[in-house]
């Protein structure tokens, strides 16, 4: 029973991470693959329905890879499942559906929430799509509404350095008889003011 629980809890995460790649379309093929896992400790609370998995954790499914220090999945009454990984930096890598451009991210901390469909970036976020990346303190994508949004941060004193704290995104011109690309553009929102 322990071994199913943890190997539901484990999918859960895996299909968390498959959205954590979703403004681009992640490869569909990757959740028929099977999972591997390695980490250097794991710890199961079937009675808090939390699964921590420590130590230089590599998850990998498909063309989907996660790598961080600590990765913990939760969760509810529901059904629902949330995970945070944590690193320095926590880092992710998938294949777009339909293409060979790969989807890439870092930041400290990974959060993805399958109840809203949603994944978030914290610290020194950093999202790559091919050639074009975008970079903040925080990024967030709500799969539901298709809304992107990355957030500066930082402090604003005479010690930072030039553009510190601000967001910055490099975007590749598209050349003029090439198609659309599939996916949702990157927005960002330069939050609350």
């Amino acid at each position: 029973m322990r071994a199913e629980r943890l190997s539901r809890l484990i999918c859960g995460l895996a299909a968390a991470v498959l959205i954590a790649a979703a403004p681009a379309h992640a490869e569909k093929a990757d959740r028929n693959k099977p999972i591997q896992l390695e980490a250097d400790r794991v710890t199961v609370d079937d009675a808090k329905q939390i699964s921590t998995f420590s130590g230089n954790v590599v998850l990998t499914q498909g063309s989907m890879v996660l790598r961080g220090d600590k990765l913990e999945v939760r969760q509810d009454k529901d059904g629902f499942r949330q995970g945070t990984i944590w690193g320095n930096l926590a880092y992710f890598k998938q294949k777009r559906d339909g293409t060979d451009e790969l989807i890439e991210g870092w930041s400290e901390r990974i959060e993805y929430d399958s109840r809203a469909d949603k994944v978030q970036m914290f610290n020194r976020a950093m999202l790559k799509r091919g050639q074009d990346e975008v970079r903040g303190n925080y990024i967030s994508y709500d799969a539901n509404t298709e809304f992107f949004q990355v957030v500066g941060g930082g402090t604003k004193s005479a010690a930072a350095k030039p553009g510190e704290g601000r967001v910055r995104a490099i975007m590749q011109p598209k050349p003029k008889d090439a198609a659309p690309a599939a996916g949702v553009p990157l927005k960002s929102d330069e939050g609350p003011k």
